[in-house]
């Protein structure tokens, strides 16, 4: 049961089968086990150490999963500091805030709601992925038995207190919002996930912004629409408002508030590699020299940019887990994702919707110009999306593809297969293999759309049978 809801960032499952209050105990005490054994072979002897911090999204099943995880921590002896309703990048600011040993956000981000799962980060807000921690999380969970542990050790039941970090949190955000001289009518549309506690909390009575709120309900326990925002279906709602009421830009939100999608003043979806390059721009006027994450499906354009001004660009595999080591490793201020994920230096090396959303503010507010045409120097090349194939034989398909291309463009193996004829012929593309399903992701940039519509054209029946959905 357990193998069925550990993924390879987070745990994440249908509620109440696989995922239920027995399985989240016994989460909790090999969270707090794994968490309390890291602190200690660092040297952490600060009383905070053993302190877990907890926070939740709106789910239904998110009170019980929360009480049962916590049960499960405070039986291996960590005391739990209760955020309560909060997204996810709340989480990540209270542990550096507390300087705690780690934390667990109960949430499935952009799932929709009969998912819940586990988010769960060490010290300084460090990500637990598969290979950081998850695996060991998985192995003290499946030994921990509740009957005898109850029994055995409840005189050393850690403590559970709960805490009201919003005004830090608030301070901590706003601290990036540095707004222009240009009054800014921006909507917002929260999924009637976390981000309509959010804005709320930290985004209220700024002067010069005014917010047009758009699902902000999250006390039903259900979604607007699936939140997430990388389904174009799903900002329609929102490019049609933001047009109707002449607004600036649009933002959507996932679920639990760490990421989002934007949207212009036109409604045209923005593609995250573009902002990454405008975010990038700004960042380097600030801190010179410095260095730029990106994920390597992002458009050629960002390594452009970041050149241009001064910036040392970094390619990342795909992946939070993997985009905040490189943040850390090479000290970078700015990071961004495809996915909508905007990660700041200053924010913990750790992604945040809301900065993300309070950065752009303060672009789109110096500027006199439209956000589109801020972006439209960017977008300067033609891009296929992201294309499914699915096949059985990924490896295989990966192979041929570099035998075919090899000695057309430089190969790399970083995350999947990136093949770069961009100098000799005008274009490049990554493929990578899906991790859950027998499929291949497709991504590929040209100087033009004829060019690009030919190449995805040749390259697909490498791939296998391609999926439109």
């Amino acid at each position: 049961m357990l193998g069925k809801v550990f993924k390879a960032y987070d745990i994440r499952a249908k509620y109440p089968n696989p995922l239920n209050e027995g399985t989240a105990w016994k989460i909790g005490y090999g969270t707090a086990r794994f968490l309390l054994e890291q602190a200690k072979e660092q040297g952490q002897t600060d009383p905070m150490m053993k302190h877990v911090l907890i926070g939740r999204d709106m789910r239904p099943s998110s009170p019980d999963l929360q009480e049962s995880l916590c049960n499960g921590i405070r039986a291996c002896g960590a005391h739990v500091i209760d955020l309560g309703l909060v997204d996810t990048p709340f989480v990540y600011f209270a542990i550096n805030y507390l300087d705690c040993a780690g934390g667990v956000q109960v949430t499935a981000s952009h799932n929709p709601v009969e998912y819940n799962g586990f988010k769960i980060s060490g010290m300084r807000a460090v990500p637990i992925g598969q290979v950081s921690g998850l695996e060991d999380i998985s192995k003290y969970a499946a030994m921990a038995d509740q009957t005898k542990t109850m029994a055995q050790d409840s005189l050393v039941m850690g403590r559970f207190e709960e805490r009201d970090l919003w005004n830090g949190y608030q301070d901590h955000v706003l601290s990036f919002l540095k707004l222009g001289s240009r009054k800014l009518k921006v909507v917002v549309d929260a999924s009637n996930g976390m981000a309509g506690t959010m804005i709320p909390k930290v985004f209220a009575d700024i002067k010069g912004l005014k917010i047009i709120p758009l699902n902000f309900d999250n006390t039903q326990g259900t979604f607007a629409h699936d939140p997430n925002p990388l389904v174009a279906a799903n900002l329609e709602e929102l490019r049609a408002r933001v047009v109707s009421e002449k607004a600036d830009f649009g933002i959507c939100f996932d679920g639990d508030a760490d990421r989002g999608i934007f949207v212009d003043e036109q409604g045209n979806i923005l593609g995250c590699d573009h902002l990454t390059a405008m975010m990038a721009s700004t960042a380097l006027a600030d801190h010179p020299g410095a260095a730029i994450v990106y994920d390597l499906r992002s458009s050629r354009a960002v390594r452009e940019e970041v050149l241009s001004h001064g910036g040392k660009p970094i390619e990342s595999r795909v992946g939070h887990v993997f985009m905040k080591e490189k943040l850390r490793e090479h000290e970078a201020v700015l990071g961004g994702e495809l996915s909508g994920h905007f990660y700041f230096r200053e924010n913990f090396n750790t992604d945040s919707g809301a900065i993300a959303f309070a950065t752009m503010a303060s672009i789109v507010s110096a500027s006199t110009k439209p956000l589109s045409a801020l972006v439209a120097p960017l977008a300067r090349y033609a891009q296929s999306g992201e294309i499914n194939f699915e096949t059985q034989e990924k490896e295989e398909a990966i192979e041929e593809l570099e035998e075919s291309y090899g000695d057309r463009g430089d190969i790399s193996d970083l995350d999947g297969i990136t093949v770069d004829c961009f100098e000799s012929e005008g274009w490049w593309c990554n493929v990578r293999m899906s991790n859950t399903e027998p499929l291949l992701r497709l991504n590929l940039e040209a100087k033009n759309q004829q060019l690009c519509d030919r190449i995805v054209a040749e390259i697909a029946p490498c791939l296998g049978q391609r999926v439109d959905h």
